[in-house]
């Protein structure tokens, strides 16, 4: 692969890993026990009632519950960047996790963090 091409897709991969930490610090914190997770935060309620403040505790744990699967699908492209990252400093970037033949560098520019070639993928 071309030094030129490998170099402009690790830029990319970085300003998405970029792009991604900023997004999940709007609803998540880092956990720091576990190296690449991510936790969304669980809204804090004082105990308070009524109507209304039930309401909006509802409101907030249902907003939680969306939030969920979209920090495990940022966390997860996270975790691949990452790994494709390290790949491209170890010298061994675009190349099948399970064939070990190189991806189709078409894939690599649709999807720099790709971990198999579309044969494999399948």
């Amino acid at each position: 692969m071309k030094k030129q091409f490998q170099k402009k897709l690790k830029e990319k991969l970085e300003k998405e890993r970029e792009i991604i930490q900023r997004e999940l610090q709007k609803f998540a914190k880092k956990d720091v026990r576990l190296k690449g997770d991510w936790d969304t935060r669980f809204p804090y309620f004082n105990g308070e009632a009524g109507g209304a403040k039930m309401e909006k505790a509802a409101n907030e744990v249902e907003e939680y519950e969306t939030l969920l699967p979209i920090e495990y699908t940022l966390e997860t492209k996270l975790k691949n960047i990452n790994l494709a990252l390290g790949k491209i400093k170890r010298g061994e970037y675009g190349i099948c996790e399970k064939c070990r033949k190189p991806i189709n560098i078409a894939r690599l520019k649709v999807c720099p963090e790709a971990r198999t070639c579309l044969k494999c993928k399948i």
